[in-house]
């Protein structure tokens, strides 16, 4: 059997993959293709606020940003599917998910494990966002409020029938083409999900410095944690060749930037295969009503291409 790992974007958990009608959903419908859908919850997701020691009421348990995501959670997630199924997996990521995917792929040998890679709104560098709302935030520096979730309570306080929240979405993704209008209070029952404010400051550390590297703790901080004074880089050269890889994205995207993402394209040692939307925002890609015939065929094609996992 063919399996597929599906990680989901910064404030959204797997739910976000069903949201849709099952002939629209993309994790419906790679189970009705014949695949094994694995679905991960990373930490500060209201599926995974388990600890063998911390509550989500503990400053620790939000000690953490994309990096621990990509190095801790996003590794044991796979290790762990192979470790049940004996097979190597597809992995479809969508924004966070991208990040967590090119840095754990350049760090460590899960890439081993997996056959190929969707990415869907492909993220490493944000140096070229234009998202007003998230400009402003950092600007103003709202990801240095402490280490609990804010976005959550402000977004659902924002959208409590004071604004159009499909103005709001906009302003922090782009204009999104293909969105169900109707459905926006049914998906707002699941997302957005809570993140750490920490890793809000990472991603705004990429925006500012149009890096993609580990978490900058500060010079002194640096130098405790990695040994050096500036934090390491994520090396996309250092991602095998051999990992065949898919990216889609849009025009209309403001976070996952068409030139941000020809660095990411430049800096690896394979030429994926692309799929680029014109009228394409970064919310169509998990939740247009057409993703299926635009966006999802595609990249079932693009995994049928690479034939069956294989055991080992």
């Amino acid at each position: 059997m063919e399996i597929v790992e599906l990680i989901s974007k910064h404030g959204q958990g797997g739910d976000a993959w069903f949201l849709n009608s099952e002939e629209q959903s993309l994790g419906f419908i790679l189970a009705d293709q014949g695949f094994d859908v694995w679905v991960g919850n990373v930490r500060g997701t209201r599926w995974s606020h388990g600890h063998i020691s911390l509550s989500e009421n503990d400053k620790e348990f939000w000690d953490w940003s994309w990096q621990e995501l990509a190095l801790n959670d996003l590794t044991e997630m796979i290790n762990y599917i192979y470790s049940i199924t004996n097979s190597k997996m597809y992995f479809v990521g969508h924004s966070q998910g991208t990040i967590m995917a090119l840095a754990a792929f350049a760090r460590t040998d899960i890439v081993d494990k997996v056959d190929a890679a969707a990415l869907l709104c492909p993220i490493s560098y944000l140096g070229h966002i234009s998202a007003q709302f998230v400009l402003r935030a950092v600007g103003t520096h709202l990801d240095q409020v402490g280490f609990f979730d804010i976005g959550v309570h402000l977004i659902n306080s924002i959208c409590d029938g004071h604004i159009d929240c499909n103005d709001l979405l906009t302003s922090l993704t782009g204009k999104n083409c293909c969105f169900n209008n109707s459905h926006v209070d049914f998906y707002l029952e699941y997302e957005p999900h809570p993140s750490s404010s920490k890793n809000l400051n990472h991603l705004f550390q990429m925006i500012r410095k149009g890096k993609f590297a580990m978490y900058d703790y500060g010079w002194w901080g640096n130098l405790k944690q990695y040994g050096v004074f500036q934090p390491p880089a994520f090396d996309l050269s250092s991602i095998p060749s051999s990992l065949p890889i898919w990216m889609g994205y849009g025009g209309n995207d403001a976070l996952a930037d068409v030139t941000d993402l020809e660095q990411t394209v430049n800096e690896l040692e394979s030429k994926p295969e692309l799929l680029y939307l014109e009228s394409y925002g970064h919310i169509d890609f998990v939740l247009s009503v057409e993703a299926r015939e635009d966006v999802y065929n595609h990249m079932i094609d693009f995994f049928r291409s690479w034939g069956k996992s294989s055991s080992s």
